[in-house]
Parts: C-alpha cells; sequence; structure tokens
C-alpha cells in the first residue's frame, strides 16, 4: 500500500496528464530499478509494492478519474502482496507477480540459470454461480502477464534484426569446465554466462525490454463460460500466458471454474436433485405443484398415495449438457411430507373423522398408534422421514 501522502504520478515519475502509453513505460522502467531482485536497496520491496499500487489505479480509466478528483480510490485499498495485481476481479491469478518478474529478469540475464524460450502457462480461478453454470456466462478478465514486446516486434532487438549464435558457448546454451579430483577428470556442464543459457546474443538490445522480447503488459479480454460447465473443469485460451523469450510460444491461459454450492439444488452430472415438502393431504390425494426450477418454473405432479423419500423425475429440466446446450439433464424431486406439529380444534376432529374412516383407533400414545398400522403408522413414519431426509438424499 502506497504511503501516507504518496502521489502516483510523482511514483511513476509521469505528469497528471500522461497517456496510458507514457504511464505503462515509466511502470516497466520503475519495476526493473526497484525490484528486490535487482535492487539492493533496504527498502526495494516496499517500494515496489507502492509502484504497483500507483500502476493499478493509473491504469485504469475509472480508478485514475476517481483518484484525480478525490485524491484516493474508494474500496481500492492498496497493493497487498505481489500476488494482488493479478486480482482483476476474477478469482485471482495463482501466480506470483515477484515469480513474473523473476522470470523476467533472469530470462536473459545470465544468471546462471539455464533458461526456456516457452513462455509458461498461467492460472487463474474463476467462481460462478449454479444459475450462471446452466445458463452460461461472459467474464471479463484483467491481469498482467510477460507480453511480447511491441517496440522490437518481440526480437528483442531495437533494428528488429535476428540474433546472433553466442560465441562463448557456440549456441549450445552451456559451457563446460573441467576439474581433476581424485577419481579422475570430472567435467561440469552450467549455462552459458555470457547469453543466459539462450545460445544466441542480441548485438543491440531492445531499451524497452532489454533483449528478452517481452514486456509487462496489462491485458483484459472476455472470457466465455459454456452452458454446462461443471466444478473444477477448465477452459484454455491459447498462448495468452507468458510470452516466450525473443517470439517463442507463449503459454496458455488456463482457467479453472469453480461453481458454487446451491442452497435448494444439488448437482449430479447433468441432473438436479431436489426436497419437495408436501402436506399430508397432498400425500393423500395427489396434487401438481408448480414450484421454481433453477432457471424457470416447473410443474410436478404428485400422485396420490406419496411416500416421504418416493421421488418425482421432471424430464429436462436439469442442467444443459456441455456444449450440447439444448439437451438437458432431469430434475428429480425427493418428497418430504409435512406433519404439522400443532392443528386447530377443526382440523383435529376431521382427522378424528379420517381415522375412524380408515380403521383406525385413536389414541394420544404414538407406540400404540402406531402398532396398529393405517395412517397411524404413516404419520409416524413421516415425522421420521423428515428427520433423516437430509443423510438419505446426500447418500444416493
Amino acid at each position: 500500500m502506497a504511503s501516507a501522502g504518496s502521489d502516483y504520478y510523482d511514483l511513476l515519475g509521469v505528469s497528471r496528464d500522461a497517456d496510458s502509453e507514457t504511464i505503462k513505460k515509466a511502470f516497466r522502467r520503475k519495476a526493473r530499478e526497484c525490484h528486490p531482485d535487482v535492487s539492493n536497496a533496504p527498502d526495494a520491496e516496499e517500494r515496489f509494492k507502492e509502484l504497483n499500487a500507483a500502476y493499478d489505479v493509473l491504469s485504469d480509466p475509472n480508478k485514475r478519474r476517481q483518484y484525480d478528483q478525490f485524491g484516493t480510490v474508494g474500496g481500492n485499498g492498496g497493493f497487498g502482496g505481489y500476488d494482488d495485481i493479478f486480482g482483476g476481479g476474477a478469482g485471482g491469478v495463482a501466480f506470483d507477480l515477484s515469480d513474473l518478474f523473476s522470470s523476467f529478469f533472469g530470462g536473459v540475464s545470465g544468471r546462471g540459470q539455464r533458461v526456456t524460450l516457452e513462455g509458461r502457462d498461467m492460472a487463474m480461478q474463476i467462481s460462478i454461480t449454479l444459475e450462471e453454470a446452466a445458463r452460461g456466462i461472459d467474464r471479463e478478465v484483467r491481469y498482467d502477464r510477460l507480453a511480447p514486446c511491441d517496440e522490437c516486434g518481440a526480437t528483442g532487438s531495437a533494428d528488429r534484426s535476428a540474433p546472433a549464435k553466442c560465441p562463448t558457448c557456440g549456441g549450445t546454451g552451456q559451457t563446460v569446465s573441467y576439474r581433476q579430483t581424485l577419481f579422475g577428470a570430472m567435467q561440469t556442464a552450467a549455462p552459458c554466462q555470457t547469453c543466459g543459457g539462450t545460445g544466441t546474443r542480441i548485438a543491440n538490445p531492445c531499451h524497452e525490454c532489454e533483449g528478452s522480447g517481452r514486456v509487462i503488459d496489462r491485458e483484459t479480454f472476455t472470457l466465455e463460460i459454456p452452458a454446462g460447465i461443471a466444478d473444477g473443469q477448465t477452459i484454455r485460451k491459447r498462448e495468452a500466458g507468458e510470452a516466450g523469450i525473443r517470439g517463442a510460444r507463449g503459454g496458455d491461459l488456463i482457467f479453472t471454474v469453480h461453481v458454487g454450492a446451491h442452497e435448494r439444488f444439488e448437482r449430479q452430472g447433468a441432473n438436479l436433485h431436489a426436497r419437495l415438502p408436501i402436506s399430508i393431504t397432498e400425500a393423500a390425494l395427489g396434487t401438481v405443484k408448480e414450484v421454481e426450477g433453477l432457471l424457470e418454473p416447473v410443474k410436478v405432479e404428485v400422485p396420490a398415495g406419496a411416500q416421504t423419500k418416493d421421488r418425482i423425475r421432471v424430464k429436462g429440466a436439469g442442467m444443459p449438457q456441455l456444449h450440447k446446450a439444448d439437451q438437458r439433464g432431469d430434475l428429480i424431486f425427493y418428497c418430504d411430507v409435512i406433519v404439522p406439529k400443532k392443528v386447530s380444534s377443526k382440523a383435529e376432529e376431521l382427522l378424528q373423522q379420517l381415522s375412524a374412516e380408515l380403521g383406525d383407533t385413536p389414541t394420544s400414545d404414538a407406540d400404540e398408534l402406531a402398532s396398529k398400522g393405517g395412517i397411524g403408522e404413516r404419520i409416524r413414519g413421516f415425522k421420521q422421514g423428515v428427520e433423516d431426509f437430509k443423510d438419505w438424499i446426500s447418500g444416493n
């Protein structure tokens, strides 16, 4: 978080009327100067956090307008950690900013690590509701990555000339050294210090990317999440991850979709399961109930004599099949017969008449009532069914 009194424009070293491209370039330049990987200053990490807080605000037109008008951004909260800059309102990127910058600085700097020219994959987490999973949804994604450098066309060369073979390693990217030991001569291979393990050198490095062919950039695009997607499934956007060094193939951006639990429906594949509360009269006589489904109202035909735990299937009212939105699973209801704990005197009188009609003997003793069978036993079973309904449905 920027310290009290810090001015974001001063932190980036730009004027208040600077355009977005100027702000972006200033951020890249300052980041290379104060990143903890390259700066020995004791406050390098704190300065780097402040720099990112400034860029996060000034690179966003809406936040910048608010900052220019009020001197602050409501709800911004500043920069809380290296991975915060990837939040972008899309669930956060599982990728550490310090790791990204280490890759940027170490990519062609000759730090003794073997370089992989291809860019790495990046990962993001996206959270949606069950309704959104059923309809499909477009989600705006905003994130930072190492992107191809526009200044040099991703070549790493200021004049866009092709890189030359490294004279030290002969293009292998490695140097070999020998030393004598008690067991004889030992050969050791290490990444070439001259070319940083790439096997090539740039005679005239681009000032913007310092010869790597890639720069930090913030990107926004619309992610299409298809109807029917399940929790934990992934969506891959090709070469939208980390750009490769000097035009090498970029990594992918991989989204893992998390579908939140629903308060009324439990999903199993393309089918949905739900509890259907019905009264004892509806259970005995049967009824047609209109209830709210996941996306639209559905009619449920309850047969006469329905029991707790009975299943009623509504065809085609479940989840869409992935990539087959016109094909849907079923909505399966589980009857839950609700027995009132208290009844009016009139209702009690009617129940007494019903009990007599069915051959039951009215009594206040539940065990005796149950032993006589008929509706008394059924009512007692209803009560027990209500208690164990949730345990039962979770196991089926």
